[in-house]
């Protein structure tokens, strides 16, 4: 399976993202995550994943070199370092996926801010389209996470066969709106919606909630979950309450903080 992961930012995305690795990493034989961020570091804790972080010198490793990497390291997170640019980063992901092509084994793929590694912008690398298109064929399935739909590769999202996604707002969500069989405004939580014409499943448990996706947050403003909607292409759908979410590693994801707006005379 291909599975785009997507929401607007601060919405939660990398906490529950790294839920879904958490619960799929054992029934793969190998799990490789391109984490853009640093966020997923908590795998190694449980003993899921091993740990590198890639920078300019792994810039200079040859796709038989990550094999013999990804090899002895089945199960592990690939961290940008921070001096890494994006493009460097785009060609090492490149490099690293062309290696993933090489080796045949079950393996689940996951690419953090995806928008960066496969941008719209961008000719979409051969080794990465291989990922989104016919790496499953090869029993490797792929996690597309990113908060920018309108700047991701139309290719990886038409070849995701399940979509979990968020709350977004604008026309990011268009990207994908031929999957989607409910209204989009579902996803902008400042919509006014009637529950008319919203699949029963879809609708929040609590009725007296907006039917909209919501942020679930605490006295201190923090968000402690948020709501997502799950679609495949075999017709399942259904509603997520992240705040069912638990894990057993750590999440190293920067909740953010808040900007206060000036006083104005």
């Amino acid at each position: 399976m291909n599975l785009l992961f997507a929401a607007q930012s601060g919405w939660g995305k990398s906490y529950h993202a790294q839920a879904w690795m958490e619960s799929n990493a054992r029934a793969y034989d190998a799990l490789v995550v391109l984490d853009f961020c640093g966020e997923y570091r908590g795998l190694v804790k449980e003993g899921l994943a091993t740990h590198w972080i890639v920078g300019h010198r792994e810039a200079d490793l040859s796709v038989a070199d990550w094999v013999t990497i990804l090899d002895e390291n089945p199960r592990v997170v690939l961290e940008k370092h921070n001096h890494v640019g994006t493009e460097e980063w785009r060609a090492i992901c490149a490099t690293i996926c062309e290696a993933v092509r090489r080796l045949q084994r079950d393996q689940l793929v996951v690419v953090d801010e995806a928008h960066f590694v496969a941008p719209q912008a961008e000719k979409l690398p051969d080794p990465v389209k291989h990922i989104a298109t016919t790496g499953r064929g090869a029993g490797t399935s792929s996690m597309w996470v990113t908060q920018r739909l309108s700047e991701c590769d139309n290719t990886v999202l038409t070849q995701c066969q399940a979509r979990m996604l968020g709350g977004f707002e604008g026309g990011d969500l268009g990207r994908v709106s031929e999957g989607i069989e409910y209204p989009e405004a579902l996803h902008n939580p400042a919509a006014d919606l009637s529950p008319s014409g919203i699949p029963e499943q879809l609708l929040p448990a609590g009725r007296e909630r907006p039917v909209t996706l919501q942020k679930h947050k605490d006295e201190q403003d923090r968000t402690i979950g948020s709501e997502w909607i799950y679609s495949d292409d075999d017709g399942e759908k259904y509603r997520v309450n992240t705040q069912t979410v638990s894990m057993d590693s750590t999440h190293y994801g920067s909740r953010g903080n808040k900007l206060a707006m000036p006083e104005y005379a």
